[in-house]
């Protein structure tokens, strides 16, 4: 028989009695000396960190992915290095808009956000479910989110301020159509491709640098739920997506996704006819074809939702030797915001909690802060350059191959080209004829009590990406389009 454990206070202290406060007899009030008492309430008090602004609601679990396909003439990362090997990731997948207790099946973007613990550090993919996205420039993204949260005044959701920013913001049509087609409330999280989203860039080891997009394609198949059942669901088990993830893995039906590539040279992209940075547009699948390198497979859930993932801080700023970032406006702007959101809401040190924490060695000049685990460094100098030879000194060896710009700086307008309406359009005319209604009663309903002005302006855009995509809403509303 097991001995049983003494329980403890938090600094190790065992405790007595954990059923009564400390009082001034048996009827009198509570003394304040009880720090068991104070520290349990005091904690309590404590135990929510500020949600994530974006991606609040979460689900996430610990898998592998191994290499299926020799890629080294694109990059040097270990990861790669053979066919075979495998490396641990963690996957957290989220709602966007949403708060913490927010509904899994309502109609919003799905974040897709992968972790790879590397033998050269942490690298991060942090992407949604859809190849695109809303916005064009980082510098509009409070705006944006603003749109999709609640009103200041009454705390409602609001169709009238989305479609507002969306009718003024024509780069958000491809993402919108995605939105409001039948991918937009997927059948949970095991049922859905995942994407990098942006375009990020690989290194070899002469220094040769391709950009890349990621795609993570669903070996589980596309399923989807219609607008009713997901309303069903969310009123009966809001937690339906976390709840099958969770399930699946618990009865060893690991989900699996097939990872592949988009390569693009550095010479084509600047030759190519559009933006290859333009996170609101996909790179042509005919002229870039698919390649795939490897499976992710989830096979372990967390032991801890807290710990392992209301606590998990991803950024595109966790890079490792032979992946790197590209001139994509969006991307850039989240290697600031990211990293900067977990050091407010987790702490300054949120590289160290286990979840977070690389299994290679760190070593860095960084110390102190809220929460520093270990020895703190110990007495190792906390500056560099030093005199000593056994302090982690720099390796040139690991740097990138220059990039070339060119242009003087300005804030040059990011909708300074026309063409917001191809990809939407293009998108819309591969839709079956049931999938197109099922699009157009999805927007016809969002907009529902939106006012005529953003009504009209709305449906130009939908008429420039198709007339029957624009004459369909338009029907639909009520609405005569001139």
């Amino acid at each position: 028989m097991s001995q049983t454990k003494t329980l403890t206070t938090a600094s190790g202290a065992p405790v007595a009695d954990n059923q009564n406060s400390r009082s001034a007899g048996p009827r009198g009030p509570l003394l304040l000396d009880d720090f068991h008492l104070i520290e349990k309430l005091a904690h309590f008090n404590r135990e929510n960190i500020p949600e994530r602004r974006v991606h609040a609601k979460g689900s996430g679990a610990y898998g592998t992915f191994t290499v299926s396909r020799d890629i080294t003439q694109y990059t040097s990362a270990k990861l790669f290095e053979s066919v075979g090997k495998q490396t641990p990731t963690f996957l957290r997948f989220s709602t966007v808009g949403g708060e913490r207790g927010s509904a899994d099946t309502e109609r919003d973007p799905r974040g897709f956000a992968l972790k790879f613990y590397t033998e050269e550090g942490n690298w991060d993919i942090v992407g949604n479910n859809t190849p695109v996205f809303f916005i064009r420039d980082p510098l509009k993204f409070p705006d944006f989110i603003h749109t999709q949260k609640r009103l200041p005044q009454s705390n409602l959701k609001s169709a009238q301020m989305m479609w507002d920013f969306w009718s003024h913001s024509p780069e958000a049509l491809h993402q919108v159509t995605i939105l409001f087609s039948d991918r937009g409330i997927p059948d949970g999280y095991r049922h859905m491709h995942g994407f990098g989203s942006h375009t990020y860039s690989l290194i070899n080891a002469k220094g040769e640098r391709h950009w890349v997009k990621w795609h993570y394609k669903t070996k589980q198949g596309i399923k989807n739920l219609a607008p009713a059942e997901a309303a069903r669901l969310a009123g009966t088990d809001p937690d339906y997506a976390q709840r099958d993830l969770f399930t699946a893995i618990e009865r060893g039906d690991f989900p699996k996704w097939s990872v592949c590539i988009q390569i693009m040279t550095e010479a084509q992209a600047a030759a190519h006819y559009e933006n290859p940075f333009d996170v609101t547009k996909t790179w042509s699948q005919k002229e870039f074809p698919l390649i795939e390198v490897g499976e992710l497979e989830l096979n372990r859930n967390p032991l801890n939702y807290f710990a392992e993932v209301e606590q998990a801080a991803f950024g595109p700023s966790n890079m490792v030797p032979g992946v790197g970032l590209s001139p994509d406006r969006m991307l850039q702007g989240r290697v600031f915001a990211y990293a900067d959101a977990h050091r407010y809401r987790v702490g300054t040190n949120h590289q160290q909690l286990p979840v977070n924490a690389p299994l290679s060695p760190v070593n860095s000049y960084q110390r102190d802060g809220s929460m520093a685990f270990g020895n703190n460094g110990g007495a190792a100098p906390n500056y560099e350059p030093n005199s000593y030879s056994d302090a982690p000194k720099q390796a040139p060896r690991y740097a990138e191959p220059p990039l070339a710009l060119s242009g003087g700086a300005a804030r040059y307008d990011h909708r300074e080209d026309t063409d917001y309406y191809s990809h939407a359009g293009a998108l819309f005319r591969l839709m079956n004829d049931e999938q197109k209604a099922l699009l157009i009663n999805n927007i016809a309903g969002a907009m529902t009590g939106v006012t005529a002005d953003v009504v009209d302006r709305q449906l130009q855009h939908f008429y420039k990406a198709d007339p029957a995509y624009g004459e369909g809403i338009a029907k639909a509303l009520g609405v005569s389009l001139k």
